[in-house]
């Protein structure tokens, strides 16, 4: 009869592993999920973060494209008003005023 209570002591010892493994088990996934939601919230902070630049640098785009456009309108008046000038001025015989006005 010694064979079932060696048999039993070994099974009760299984059994205190278990709860000990189980209970270990338990609180390292509570570690790992506290990390890994530290993680989360860590890296949601640097995309938002990293989206409020993006709209930052998008709205400082547009505010630099139609700022050159509007340069480019007026650049382009400045040369066809200039042009116009200069035609008038050699149509009406006046090369030396036109030179003048270029120079």
């Amino acid at each position: 009869m010694m064979f079932p209570q060696s048999r039993h002591s070994a099974s009760s010892q299984s059994s205190q592993q278990l709860k000990f493994t189980t209970s270990d088990s338990c609180d390292r996934i509570k570690d790992e999920f506290q990390f890994l939601q530290a993680q989360y919230h860590s890296l949601k902070l640097e995309c938002d973060k990293l989206a409020s630049e993006k709209s930052e640098m998008q709205r400082h785009y547009i505010m630099y494209y139609e700022m050159s456009y509007g340069l480019n309108i007026e650049m382009h008046k400045q040369v066809s008003a200039i042009l116009s000038e200069f035609i008038s001025h050699s149509r009406s015989g006046r090369k030396a005023n036109v030179c003048l006005f270029l120079c």
